[in-house]
């Protein structure tokens, strides 16, 4: 790999390449995935109670069968209309056999993902780190939308992202220690999970899913604990003022439910990228260190 980290304009246009064509997967992986997760539960809770509840029907699904088609008119999307953005633009936004249109989301997040893989090759010098985190943010990627689509975080996805961040400090390609790490991923769980069982105590409700704290714990793992107040003050803000906008342009009250999943993802990516520089800028600028 040392060839394509020798030359930096090709790394991030191999990223950027590369990012368009993971980011149709991902679409793949932020419908379904959820789906098969239900499927699962409904199985699991058939086992048990096979006389209440009846077992998922239908064939075989997911995140390779059955093929990708069109859910209006059931035919199979050929290769050639599964190109990244490109087909989608050429198809004009409709499905080629019945013209029913074809969401704006799927070439966006195709696009979105081709942005943060290329920003972080442009960001960070070519390196396996440098490598990790592209694959981090597709990672991240997925349980946005996830989340927002459903308010789930996945634990197929977060505590495998948890346990690379151990792994890579293991081997010494993460600029963290493992200590660091180790204490990250510990940290990152224990301080929402407090706040939630203190929340709980005083007003009876919960006010987060553990899916979110086995996310910080993932963080903590790749930032190493001393950037977790950072991304936990990033996440707050900005959901905060986005709760804020939500709620004026929905019409709903603060007891409305919201997904906080996206917030940590956003301040995760950006510490995994800037991290650093915020914190040397808050301890420069505010304690004069």
């Amino acid at each position: 790999m040392n060839w394509l980290f020798d030359s930096p304009s090709l790394y991030v246009v191999f990223a950027s390449v590369f990012g368009l064509i993971v980011g149709s997967f991902l679409n793949v992986v932020i419908y379904r995935l959820p789906k098969m997760m239900e499927r699962q539960w409904q199985q699991e809770c058939h086992d048990y109670f096979p006389e209440s509840i009846s077992a998922p029907e239908g064939a075989v699904f997911n995140l390779s069968l059955p093929r990708s088609h069109c859910p209006s008119c059931q035919k199979p999307v050929n290769a050639i209309d599964n190109v990244p953005v490109l087909s989608w633009l050429i198809l004009g936004g409709k499905c080629r056999h019945c013209k029913t249109p074809i969401s704006k989301r799927y070439p966006l997040i195709e696009l979105l993902t081709a942005v943060l893989a290329g920003t972080v090759a442009y960001t960070l010098p070519g390196s396996y780190w440098s490598l990790a985190v592209v694959f981090a943010t597709f990672v991240l990627i997925a349980l946005c939308f996830i989340d927002i689509d459903t308010m789930l975080l996945p634990d197929q996805m977060t505590l495998p992202l948890m346990w690379a961040g151990i792994l890579l400090a293991v081997i010494g390609i993460s600029p963290v220690s493992l200590n660091d790490a180790v204490i990250g991923a510990m940290a990152g769980y224990l301080s929402l999970w407090s706040v939630y069982q203190v929340f709980k105590i005083l007003t009876g409700k919960e006010g987060m899913g553990y899916g979110d704290f086995k996310l910080l714990a993932a963080i903590g793992a790749w930032l190493g604990w001393q950037a977790l107040p950072m991304v936990i003050l990033i996440a707050s803000f900005a959901g905060a003022i986005c709760g804020i906008i939500m709620m004026k342009m929905n019409d709903t009250d603060k007891e409305t439910p919201f997904s906080f999943g996206p917030y940590l993802a956003i301040a995760g990516w950006i510490g995994l990228l800037w991290g650093d520089k915020i914190i040397n800028w808050y301890l420069t600028s505010y304690l004069g260190y």
